[in-house]
């Protein structure tokens, strides 16, 4: 199955900007910018890096927008985060009550889709260890690119 004209323009500006490209844009996507990792990492499955690189660069990218969110919860006031990022305070508290259920261990979720930045900012706010939630949370984002690149190899979309 030949590739989207979308998934072929993307690819070859991630060629051109490399595999800075692919993190910046995991990074921003893993941030409250309202934006998807998974088009721009299956774009980059068209260059010519290795996959396991692509899923190595992408996880580290998408990790460190991820912690943006996570030191927001630690740093930032309720209300700052209300006012700015529109993040109500009753979602807040009730992810803070799973993710106490849970502890660090919910860094493997930060990849979800809408809860993944709520989840990361309720662990900043109840101050799980810093180290901890990055590395689980690179976990958790490394095994959703990994499968994405193996569906996509085995569906022989790409």
């Amino acid at each position: 199955m030949a590739a989207s004209p979308f998934f072929l323009y993307l690819a070859v500006m991630l060629e051109s900007l490399g595999l800075l490209g692919l993190f910046i844009a995991c990074a921003l996507s893993a941030t409250v910018v309202p934006f998807s990792s998974e088009a721009v990492f299956t774009a980059a499955l068209l260059t010519a890096h290795p996959r396991w690189l692509l899923v190595l660069v992408a996880s580290a990218g998408n990790t460190a927008g991820g912690m943006v969110s996570f030191l927001m919860g630690w740093l930032v006031k309720w209300a700052w985060l209300e006012k700015w990022f529109h993040i109500k305070r009753e979602k807040l508290d009730k992810l803070s009550a799973k993710v106490s259920r849970y502890g660090v261990w919910a860094a493997l979720l930060t990849w979800l889709p809408l809860v993944g930045d709520p989840i990361a900012i309720a662990m900043g706010l109840m101050r799980t260890s810093p180290w901890k939630t990055a590395l689980l949370m690179f976990v958790g984002k490394a095994l959703r690119y990994a499968v994405i690149a193996g569906v996509i190899n085995l569906a022989g979309i790409l």
